[in-house]
């Protein structure tokens, strides 16, 4: 091989990496999503990664928890409420990229007691018995969870006599730990986290149709610096495969 035959290769190589598109660089998207979805969604970022050059980290916490950091400039790509009052207030903020949010999922309330504890409630009625002395619930004021199990205490004339037993915590996830740990003799959790221990048992469901309408909306966010990504992750969330792993979980798909 000549000295002069090498230079040239050398110079052709050398003008090509000046002149070829760089490579693309992969986006880490931020999923901000609520405590009952942290399964599903853990499963359906694995599928998303594996066709993805992307990333995805996920936060999970109660959705108005998720959304006061989200309004206090909290970096997110993807907000997934598990109510639609929450996803409306940073709509009214001008927070949501337009066109890109979708009601998802639905889920239905049970109430839960300890597995390895003697059965003291079959009925929403049975939270009154006094041997029920304290009852685990996301905080009713704010939480989801907790916002919709007011609403079906107060339809049925119980939530008063209920109260004084209520044990708030953080979000549905602590009220299913609060019942797994048998610190409480109930709790009201939705039939997805109830599906996902096997140290409480289902005493009851919430009849669909005579509880409050849950639903769980999800959307791109306007700050998004990786919208594009945020849109892949979005469209497997929505395909066949995203929608079988939700029903795995006990979740009803709307889309």
């Amino acid at each position: 091989m000549s000295k002069k035959w090498l230079r040239q290769v050398c110079s052709i190589a050398a003008l090509f990496l000046m002149t070829a598109p760089p490579a693309a660089s992969a986006d880490n998207i931020v999923v901000s999503a609520a405590a009952s979805l942290t399964d599903a969604l853990k499963e359906i970022g694995r599928m998303y990664q594996s066709k993805s050059k992307n990333r995805v980290t996920f936060v999970f916490a109660s959705s108005s928890t998720l959304a006061r950091q989200i309004e206090a400039g909290a970096p997110a790509d993807v907000f997934f409420s598990a109510d639609v009052q929450t996803m409306n207030a940073l709509e009214r903020n001008g927070r949501l990229e337009p066109g890109t949010r979708k009601q998802l999922l639905s889920n239905q309330l049970v109430i839960i007691v300890p597995a390895d504890k003697p059965t003291l409630v079959n009925s929403p009625e049975d939270l009154l018995d006094p041997r029920v002395r304290r009852i685990a619930l996301a905080e009713p004021s704010s939480v989801p969870a907790g916002v919709y199990t007011k609403a079906y205490l107060e339809s049925l004339g119980l939530w008063d006599k209920v109260k004084p037993k209520v044990v708030p915590v953080l979000d549905v996830r602590a009220t299913l730990a609060s019942v797994e740990s048998a610190n409480v003799e109930a709790g009201l959790v939705y039939k997805t986290d109830a599906a996902s221990s096997k140290r409480v048992k289902t005493v009851f469901e919430v009849p669909i149709g005579k509880g409050p309408k849950i639903i769980y909306p999800v959307a791109i966010l306007k700050e998004s610096k990786s919208k594009a990504a945020a849109k892949e992750f979005l469209n497997v969330m929505v395909s066949p495969s995203g929608a079988d792993v939700f029903r795995r979980y006990g979740f009803v798909v709307l889309q």
